[in-house]
């Protein structure tokens, strides 16, 4: 996520082309022409020893005898010629290049002599970058590109020219269109990074075949999503276009997973992808997921509906008052509902009375205008009404609004209009309502990201008991735990097993099963039993109270002497239970090579495809999180929302993964998990039959996470003058109820010395996003006494973990017991161990208590009297002092 040098090349006030030419067709000679085209403004600087000038441009014979050192230099040469080139740019003082092409065999080399000059790459193999703001076109397009505030990074140059054709067609304009190629060094991660303070861009669009590093690749996009809609199109679905793609082997659903916790939207293909750009060109926020149909025609409506309910999207159900208000201003025989069909004599001034009467309406979140050619009302027509009537309305301006003129031919005046007047317009109903659901995906991934969590507060965990078992069972070799080897492991996160009678050998156990007239359906391993090879158990299943009898009987004449009669009748009676109401789901636990651990829901059965028939999300879980996996994977298909005879307890099935969850972030060694079935039975939820995988591990057990979980081992406690206690620790999204509690003891004059201006109320948003961190590049601390937060500092690093700024802020009515000092060196001990090398603050020359605790802090203080400012800068390191 590093930013250096991406200035000088997103922005280059200088770049030289080397292998500049004067050969019509050549590399050299295309990239000149595109740069002096797209009119930039700074120096050109043609690199090249056959030519006195290119494109009339003095041209230079070689890298050392250029005037100044370029911010960016294009290597339009010869691939065995990138070397020495680049080796010439990093002594001459060049901060970027572009390598057009280059073969594997080089890209170690290349990557080395980058990094000895602090010179950053793009590409190589890239097809170079566009940036009409800056008026800067160092790429093959032969295309010119319109401002605009869309930005595009794509890691394939055919899809990247795909989409600059489109876009030239549509007259969309971007504010960058970066192709990436091979990502030696610059990858999507920095680039999100940068985007994401860029002000000429408002949205952003992505398209991946693969991601190397998932943390980075995550904690780029959850950073950047809170502030811009980011979309995503991701090739290799499937493992055979993966080996195409020369991608690593993983689950494609994996990637649709972090998408989602990053809070971004995934689209399926290039036609979605269009269909994406149009909707974010002209996006208003979405309010609901409820859509409003109007059609004039029963047909196109019909086939909107259709996709609609297809998409699992929710129709709007209109109240008496806009059924009332329609049904006064359209015709007698117009039925009044949703979809409004006006019919197919409807005129331009029919399509009026009905959008100004739903104009008025809040039953709806969205509205989908649908046009089919008619004579009665031409296309053209039809739509300057209808964006006369919007520019005229109160609420014209707020409504999210998604138009369909069908056809083509008759159509393009209606749409270009739409186009001119920043309303999204779609070829066809399915496109248009395929839209919609984009819209609604992102506002739950955004709903999802911003979400308060919780977790559950009885939740208990032996964590010394789990890993001393496993322990144990890796210095005896094993590798693979079977049910009743994994049970007491199980028990120390809370996760119960259903009782199963175990014979106490296969002779007793055939005996039982032959008396009773049943099979012995599921074999199964003891450790509390000698000779485990030969130990079977028996797994009833029984439907009736006397079935339930007689099996108890036959039990009983074999173990007499050991159990009593009523409880194997219990044991048997629980079984029958479970196995007559529940509902048989599958949870498994499987590693993506990319995102690592992954935790997968479905419903039982023999055969489980991962791909298609689990939910899957990533690690960590807490009950937010979770219950978005089960409703996922009940909307989509994955499991039942009810079994034969009651309905599933959404919320016992979250706390049961939060609880899996817990499992494998505190045990690495376990490297696969398959609980399969797990009984769902009313609130109870049995572990059946549980396969578990170990393997030894060493390192840094976070590692292995795509997401960084809480950070546990910072929590420390903390004594204060008054010699009360409180705990001192990072801060969690089940914080926001506890951090409104607190902001509101503190006076409007420290808030004020806080964030520099009058803050009335923080919204919902604000509290998330000042709860809801990425531990990888913020860090939070918040000072708990009781149930109540009394401090908190923060700091937020910059993307290449060098600076960062810190701020303190003590519950007012608590200042003077040394609370505001300990949290501070708590932070300034954090920031050098995570390597960072200063530490900045700003405040206010009014605030004397900030200003002398930084002072015997040993900050550096700088007073800006003009600026009304002070700031406070801390080196963590030797080479952190200026």
């Amino acid at each position: 996520m590093s930013q250096r040098g991406l200035e000088a090349l997103l922005h280059p006030k200088s770049i030289a082309v080397l292998g500049a030419s004067q050969q019509p067709g050549r590399a050299g000679h295309l990239m000149m022409s595109n740069l002096l085209a797209g009119g930039f403004n700074g120096p050109v600087l043609p690199v090249t020893p056959r030519y006195i000038a290119v494109c009339g441009v003095m041209a230079y014979p070689d890298i050392a005898s250029l005037p100044l050192p370029p911010d960016l230099a294009i290597l339009c040469t010869h691939a065995k010629r990138n070397l020495p080139l680049l080796e010439a740019l990093g002594q001459r003082g060049c901060k970027t290049a572009i390598i057009l092409s280059s073969s594997p065999e080089q890209f170690a080399e290349l990557k080395a002599c980058a990094q000895r000059y602090a010179m950053r790459l793009l590409g190589p193999n890239s097809l170079g970058l566009l940036a009409p703001w800056q008026s800067v076109n160092a790429s093959f397009s032969p295309l010119p590109i319109q401002k605009g505030k869309l930005a595009f990074v794509s890691q394939s140059a055919a899809v990247a020219n795909t989409v600059l054709d489109w876009a030239q067609q549509r007259e969309i304009g971007f504010s960058y269109f970066i192709a990436l190629g091979d990502s030696l060094d610059i990858n999507i991660d920095d680039l999100l990074d940068f985007l994401a303070r860029n002000a000429k861009t408002s949205a952003i669009l992505l398209y991946l075949e693969n991601i190397s590093d998932a943390r980075r690749f995550l904690s780029a996009a959850r950073s950047a999503s809170r502030n811009k809609p980011i979309l995503v199109i991701k090739s290799g679905r499937s493992q055979q276009a993966q080996i195409l793609l020369n991608s690593p082997l993983g689950l494609d659903a994996a990637y649709d997973a972090a998408i989602q916790r990053a809070g971004l939207l995934r689209v399926q293909d290039t036609h979605e992808l269009f269909s994406a750009v149009e909707t974010l060109s002209h996006m208003h926020p979405l309010r609901g997921e409820r859509l409003m149909i109007v059609s004039n025609g029963v047909a196109p409506a019909a086939m909107a509906l259709d996709e609609l309910l297809s998409r699992n999207g929710k129709l709007a159900i209109l109240g008496e008052e806009s059924l009332a208000q329609l049904g006064s201003a359209l015709p007698e025989f117009i039925r009044t509902d949703n979809p409004l069909d006006l019919r197919d004599d409807a005129t331009p001034q029919r399509y009026l009375v009905a959008i100004k009467a739903l104009l008025d309406s809040h039953d709806y979140d969205a509205l989908l205008l649908i046009h089919a050619p008619s004579t009665a009302a031409p296309g053209g027509t039809t739509a300057e009404y209808l964006i006369e009537a919007l520019h005229q309305h109160p609420r014209g301006k707020r409504i999210t609004l998604l138009t369909n003129w069908c056809g083509e031919y008759s159509s393009q005046q209606a749409r270009r209009l739409f186009t001119e007047a920043g309303i999204p317009t779609y070829r066809t109903p399915e496109g248009a309502v395929t839209a919609f659901m984009q819209m609604v995906e992102y506002r739950r991934n955004q709903k999802q990201l911003k979400e308060t969590p919780a977790m559950p507060s009885d939740l208990t965990a032996n964590t010394a008991d789990a890993h001393r078992l496993i322990h144990q069972a890796l210095a005896k070799g094993a590798t693979q735990l079977d049910t009743y080897e994994v049970q007491p492991i199980l028990l120390a996160y809370d996760l119960s097993t259903l009782p199963t009678w175990i014979a106490k050998d296969s002779a007793e156990a055939v005996h039982i099963a032959e008396k009773i007239g049943y099979p012995v359906a599921l074999k199964l391993r003891s450790p509390d039993i000698p000779h485990k090879s030969e130990v079977q158990g028996v797994m009833l299943y029984l439907r009736t109270a006397n079935e339930v009898q007689h099996a108890a009987e036959a039990i009983f004449d074999r173990v007499k002497h050991t159990y009593p009669l009523a409880r194997i009748h219990g044991l048997l009676v629980q079984n029958m239970a479970y196995r007559a109401g529940a509902q048989e789901l599958r949870i498994t636990v499987e590693q993506d090579a990319i995102f690592g651990p992954l935790i997968m829901l479905g419903e039982g059965g023999s055969e489980w495809g991962h791909e298609n028939q689990a939910a899957v999300a990533l690690p960590p879980l807490n009950m937010a999180l979770a219950r978005y996996l089960v409703l996922q994977a009940v909307k989509g298909g994955k499991i039942y929302g009810r079994s034969a005879l009651r309905p599933l307890d959404i919320l016992g099935l979250s706390r049961l993964l939060v609880q899996v969850s817990h499992l494998i972030l505190d045990c690495p060694e376990i490297t696969r998990l398959n609980i399969h079935p797990v009984l769902a039975c009313g609130s109870e939820f049995t572990l059946l039959d549980v396969s578990m995988h170990i393997a030894p591990f060493s390192g840094d057990p976070q590692a292995r996470l795509a997401i960084r979980p809480y950070p546990q081992e910072l929590e420390e406690s903390i004594a204060l003058k008054d010699g009360s206690q409180c705990l001192c620790r990072p801060i969690l999204p089940e914080d926001e109820p506890a951090l409104k509690h607190f902001i509101d003891r503190v006076t409007k004059e420290d808030l004020y010395y806080r964030y520099f201006s009058e803050i009335n109320e923080f919204t919902h948003d604000d509290l998330a996003n000042m709860t809801q961190i990425d531990y990888d590049r913020e860090m939070a601390f918040v000072a708990v006494r009781g149930e109540e937060i009394i401090g908190v500092t923060r700091s937020m690093s910059d993307p290449d973990n060098t600076d960062a700024e810190f701020a303190v802020l003590v519950r007012s009515d608590l200042k003077g017991l040394g609370l505001g000092r300990q949290l501070l060196e708590k932070m300034i001990a954090y920031a050098r161990a995570h390597g960072l090398h200063r530490l900045m603050g700003i405040t206010m020359p009014n605030n004397r208590g900030m200003i002398t605790l930084a002072q015997r802090l040993d900050f550096d203080i700088d007073v800006q009297l003009k600026d009304g400012i002070v700031n406070l800068i801390l080196p963590l390191h030797a080479d952190g002092r200026q």
